[in-house]
């Protein structure tokens, strides 16, 4: 009877995102910010020259320009950072919190990350892109790209393009396709760590089909979705061009590789499952230590290396900002892990493993909104302060919150996550060394950047994440329960969800 109820629920959810999120009048769109920083591009231009019709019987117009083909070089390098993400994941992401729970239920969390990644890649393909990365309005796209459609035209034998940073500089849409659903796997997987060892495994799938629809790729299309630079010629065209973006795109956020639309939208899901769901039985009252701080190295290790091409692949080219990228990815990680393992030193008298792996977690989430945007010493000084406000985020602030966020998601992705987001508008500015803006119309850095303007955005981008994620999760979870039910029984719980759940134990005497 679950199986079928999951199904209906599943299906559910999917018919509502085809039905009921269509785009409204272009005519509602905000005005555009002509200062607005390119984010993630993904309109996809034609892929082959257009003739324009002659102008006389005996005059030729002139040749169009060529149109923009791939380079091979930017091309394996977005090959090589899909492969990261999924390597930062599957195994990274389950080992790292397979690891932090009892051996009675790290198989269950395991197949959670691994069963969720699939189930999200499936979702992304038949309607997931083309809801986020195709023209709709300001906070929806449309179903241009729905079942991938329009990439491939069998006809003429050619493949649709994905614009970058770059003018007239492309990829191949297809993997661009798989680089951006990578990240909206994982992105539902962290929201697992916060209810870990007491929901129903048919509860995960029911609610990330909800929440990935309705959560996920509103806000991905609200920060990311733009048509690209090569229309941008002008001032009008400017303006044309950014008037078809996401709503936070328009205007102005920064947000490189996923501060908003990963880190804090998964996180306030998770926190909101965490407080729906209630706390593990005898939490508080009985021992609750990681199974495995040997697995959560690896896999910590494991996020840290496929981190790299999630924040240098967004670059979408293997050039200076893809290196930028890499290099902050690097810098700021060794010095979160640096930052929360001696402020656990002194506080609590002894550096511990977890402190180190965790710290690496935070300065990698802090970054992640800078990555391409803020100078090395800016990566720097945010890994520093990422690892001690993320030490204080597991411990003073989840007391104070109060909930059983049982792996740390919100102490960790939340408030790293918004520390990141916000201390981008600070370190991008290039007074400071960071990248600024780009002015499209001059092809040049824009001589204009006021920190305390693009904070107050960052910050708009930052309360409308939480609200939206909220907002959409407590629905999500409220719908489950009454449909399937969140949690498992008590005694299941106490069994552990490997044999109760899956039938199997992760570990045999």
């Amino acid at each position: 009877m679950n199986k079928t109820i999951t199904k209906c629920l599943a299906g559910l959810a999917v018919l509502c995102a085809i039905g009921g999120v269509l785009p409204a009048s272009a005519q509602d769109a905000p005005k555009p910010d002509t200062t607005a920083a390119v984010v993630t591009p993904v309109e996809a231009p034609a892929t082959t020259a257009v003739m324009p019709a002659a102008t006389t019987a005996n005059v030729a117009a002139p040749a169009a320009a060529p149109a923009p083909v791939p380079q091979k070089g930017d091309t394996t390098w977005m090959f090589i950072s899909t492969v990261l993400v999924i390597l930062m994941t599957i195994p990274g992401l389950a080992l790292f919190y397979g690891g932090l729970v009892r051996t009675k239920n790290m198989l269950s969390v395991l197949m959670q990350v691994f069963v969720v990644f699939a189930l999200i890649l499936v979702l992304w393909c038949i309607y997931g892109y083309s809801v986020a990365f195709t023209p709709g309005n300001a906070v929806i796209g449309g179903f241009d790209r729905a079942l991938l459609s329009g990439i491939y035209d069998p006809a003429k034998g050619v493949f649709a393009y994905a614009a970058t940073f770059s003018k007239g500089v492309v990829i191949p849409e297809f993997i661009y396709v798989a680089f951006q659903g990578t990240f909206a796997a994982i992105t539902c997987c962290l929201i697992v760590g916060a209810f870990a060892e007491r929901i129903k495994f048919a509860a995960v799938l029911a609610f990330m089909v909800l929440w990935f629809t309705f959560s996920y790729l509103p806000i991905a299309h609200m920060v990311w979705f733009w048509t690209g630079p090569d229309a941008i010629t002008n001032a009008a065209t400017l303006a044309t061009e950014t008037a078809k973006a996401g709503w936070l795109f328009q205007k102005g956020a920064l947000d490189f590789a996923g501060g908003t639309v990963v880190h804090i939208n998964a996180a306030v899901a998770g926190l909101m499952g965490a407080i729906l769901i209630g706390k593990r039985v005898g939490y508080g009252r009985e021992a609750m230590a990681p199974h495995s701080l040997t697995m959560t190295m690896i896999g910590a290790s494991l996020l840290w290396v496929g981190w790299f091409g999630f924040n240098a692949g967004s670059a979408l080219e293997a050039g200076d900002i893809a290196a930028l990228a890499f290099i902050n990815t690097l810098l700021a990680t060794a010095c979160a892990t640096l930052s929360w393992v001696f402020g656990e030193w002194i506080t609590k008298g002894k550096p511990s493993m977890l402190g180190a792996a965790s710290g690496a977690v935070a300065g990698l989430v802090a970054i992640t909104p800078a990555a391409g945007f803020v100078g090395p010493m800016g990566g720097l000084v945010i890994g520093l302060l990422a690892g001690i406000v993320c030490l204080w985020g597991v411990n003073g602030l989840k007391r104070l919150i109060g909930a059983d966020d049982s792996l740390d998601v919100f102490g960790v992705h939340g408030v790293g996550g918004i520390l990141g987001a916000l201390l981008t508008g600070v370190f991008a500015s290039p007074k400071l060394g960071g990248q600024g803006v780009f002015d499209y119309v001059a092809n040049k850095a824009s001589a204009d950047y006021s920190i305390g303007g693009q904070v107050l955005t960052q910050l708009t981008a930052v309360g409308t994440t939480i609200l939206w994620s909220a907002v959409v999760s407590f629905i999500a979870y409220k719908l489950v329960d009454v449909v399937i039910g969140l949690r498992v029984p008590e005694e299941e719980e106490r069994e552990g969800l490997d044999i109760t759940s899956h039938g199997e134990s992760a570990y045999h005497s």
